[in-house]
C-alpha cells in the first residue's frame, strides 16, 4: 500500500479502482447493422434501432461477443456459460431509449488479473458488454443551442472493472497502459484515445494509514489520456486529504477533470446500482457461450505480452528491461521477432539494440508512429545485423548501411556493401602494415602509451581506423596494435 504524507504530518493511504471502456473493433453496432465508422457527418450512422423507434428490436452482434471472450481468456478470467443483458435506466438527451443495454448480475467475463509494475497483480472484477450512448454537441450551432449526434449510440463497448487493488497514481497509469496495450495486442480495440476508443474512469478514495475502513470514493469520469489520468488522480488525492483534514465531509460523487485548470469538479452526486433500476432486457435472450466456442477462440489467440516477455528472457537471454521495452506494443514485438528470424537467436541482443535504439530514434525523428511503417523492413535490418555479426562490416559502417537502406539506396545490406565498397578489411597482413605505419608516424603517442598513459592507445587505434577509412576490423586492430607495442 502506497503511503502519502500530508503537510500536517499525517500519513494517508490511497485506494483506487478503475473502470475502463474499450470500444470493440466491430464494423457494425452491438445491436444493429449501422456502421461504427468514426468521423461521419452527424446522425448519418444512426438507424431505426439506434434511434429507438417504435417496433424495433435489438439483435446481438456475434463479433462483439467474440471480442469479450478473447479478452477474458487473455486475463485468465472465467467466461460465463450464461450471461444476461439488462436495461440500465437513466435519462440523458443523447440516450434515445431512456435506458442503456448493459449487463449487471451475469456479465460475460468474471474475474481475471492483470500484471503491472514489479510483478504486482491487479484483480479484475468483471468485464461486460454494453452499448455506448450518443453525444451532445455544444459547438458549431447558432446561439446557445445544442445538437445531438447519435452516430455513436449503440457502438459496442467492453467495460472492464478492476478491484480496488491500485494504491498510487503511478500504479493507476501503469494499469491503464498495460490494459491499453493488451486490448490492441489481441485485436479487440484500436486504442485510439483521441477518438474515445479507450477511456478510463478512476474511483479514488483516501484513508488514514492503518484505518481498516475505506474512505468515501469519488469517480473521475472519461479520462482519455494517460497524462490526464495522472493529473486528475494526483489532484483528487490531495483534494480529498485537504477536505478531511479541514473536517469537511466527502460526498460520494461523479466528477470531471478540467485539463486547463488541472482540477476536478463535481458533475453529479454518485448513483448506486439500485438507482439505475436494472432489470433483464425482455427483447434479448440470455447469451449462451459453448465450451467449443471458448476453446476455438483460445487456440486462435496470439502469444500474449507476458508470455512473449518470458520467452525473450528465457530463450533469447534478454534482460527484463529489454523484454519490457520490446513488448510495449504488438508492432514493435512483431518487428523484433521478424528481425531475429533473419539474424538468428544468437544475435538477439544486437537485434534488440538496433530495434530499441537506432530504429526507434529514426522513427521518432521522422515522426513515424508505428514500427510497421519503418522505411527499413525487418528483413533488411536482420540482414544488416548478420553482416555485422560475421565481420563483413563494422558496427560503425553498419550505421552508414542502415542510413542507406532508410534512404532506399539499395534493396539489401549486401547490395549496399558491395556497391559502396564497404566490406571490412579482415586480412591480418594488411592490418599489420597499417598498424606499423601508424606506430612509425606517431612516436609521441607510442612513448606516452609505454609510459602508462592508456588514452594514448585509444588515440593510436583511432588513427589506424582513420587510415583504414573505417573499414578495418576494430577487434583485430586492438589485438595487433597491442602486440606490436608490447
Amino acid at each position: 500500500m502506497s503511503v502519502i504524507s500530508a503537510n500536517s504530518g499525517q500519513e494517508w493511504e490511497v485506494v483506487i479502482g478503475m473502470e475502463t471502456h474499450a470500444q470493440l473493433l466491430c464494423k457494425s453496432k452491438i445491436f444493429s447493422g449501422a456502421s461504427t465508422e468514426f468521423g461521419a457527418d452527424a446522425n448519418t450512422h444512426a438507424c431505426a434501432v439506434d434511434l429507438a423507434l417504435p417496433g424495433v428490436l435489438p439483435v446481438l452482434n456475434k463479433n462483439a461477443v467474440q471480442c469479450a471472450i478473447k479478452f477474458g481468456l487473455a486475463i485468465g478470467a472465467k467466461i460465463a456459460e450464461k450471461s444476461v443483458f439488462a436495461r440500465k435506466n437513466y435519462f440523458y438527451p443523447d440516450l434515445p431509449k431512456g435506458y442503456q443495454i448493459s449487463q449487471f448480475e451475469l456479465p460475460v467475463v468474471i474475474g481475471g488479473e492483470l500484471e503491472i509494475l514489479n510483478n504486482k497483480k491487479i484483480r479484475l472484477t468483471r468485464a461486460h458488454l454494453e452499448e455506448d450512448a450518443g453525444k451532445s454537441v455544444h459547438d458549431g450551432f447558432a446561439g446557445n443551442s445544442t445538437g445531438i449526434d447519435l452516430n455513436r449510440a449503440g457502438t459496442p463497448l467492453l467495460e472492464i472493472v478492476s478491484e480496488p487493488d491500485i494504491s498510487s497514481t503511478e500504479e493507476a497509469v501503469e494499469y491503464a497502459k498495460t490494459l491499453h496495450n493488451l486490448v490492441q495486442w489481441i485485436g479487440i480495440c484500436d486504442g485510439n484515445m483521441q477518438e474515445g476508443s479507450f477511456r478510463c474512469d478512476a474511483n479514488v478514495s483516501v484513508k488514514r494509514k492503518g484505518d481498516p475502513n475505506l474512505g468515501t470514493r469519488r469517480e473521475i469520469k472519461n479520462l482519455n489520456s494517460f497524462r490526464n489520468l495522472k493529473e486528475a488522480i494526483d489532484y483528487e488525492i490531495q483534494w480529498q486529504i485537504n477536505e478531511i483534514e479541514e473536517e469537511r465531509e466527502i460526498i460520494q460523487a461523479t466528477v470531471l477533470f478540467d485539463p486547463d485548470s488541472g482540477e476536478t469538479r463535481t458533475m453529479r452526486t454518485k448513483e448506486d446500482a439500485h438507482d439505475y433500476r436494472y432489470f433483464p432486457d425482455p427483447d434479448l435472450l440470455p447469451l449462451y457461450i459453448s465450451a467449443d466456442w471458448i476453446e476455438n477462440t483460445k487456440k486462435a489467440l496470439p502469444e500474449l505480452p507476458h508470455q512473449k516477455k518470458q520467452r525473450y528472457q528465457n530463450d533469447l537471454q534478454l534482460s527484463e528491461y529489454d523484454a519490457n521495452t520490446l513488448t510495449a506494443n504488438a508492432q514493435i514485438a512483431d518487428y523484433f521477432d521478424n528481425v531475429v528470424q533473419i539474424a538468428g537467436k544468437n544475435n538477439a541482443k544486437p537485434c534488440a539494440n538496433w530495434v530499441m535504439v537506432d530504429l526507434a530514434a529514426k522513427l521518432n525523428k521522422e515522426e513515424i508512429a508505428n514500427f510497421a511503417d519503418s522505411k527499413v523492413s525487418a528483413e533488411q535490418l536482420g540482414g544488416l545485423i548478420l553482416r555485422i555479426a560475421d565481420n563483413t562490416i563494422s558496427n560503425n559502417i553498419g550505421k552508414k548501411v542502415f542510413d542507406a537502406l532508410w534512404n532506399n539506396e539499395g534493396n539489401s545490406a549486401d547490395e549496399i556493401i558491395a556497391s559502396k565498397g564497404l566490406k571490412q578489411i579482415t586480412d591480418s597482413g594488411a592490418i599489420v602494415k597499417l598498424v606499423e605505419q601508424i606506430i612509425a608516424e606517431n612516436p609521441d603517442n607510442v612513448a606516452e602509451f609505454r609510459a602508462g598513459k592508456t588514452k594514448a592507445f585509444n588515440a593510436l587505434v583511432g588513427k589506424v581506423m582513420k587510415a583504414g577509412k573505417g573499414k578495418v576490423n576494430p577487434q583485430q586492430v586492438n589485438e595487433i596494435l597491442r602486440e606490436k607495442l608490447q
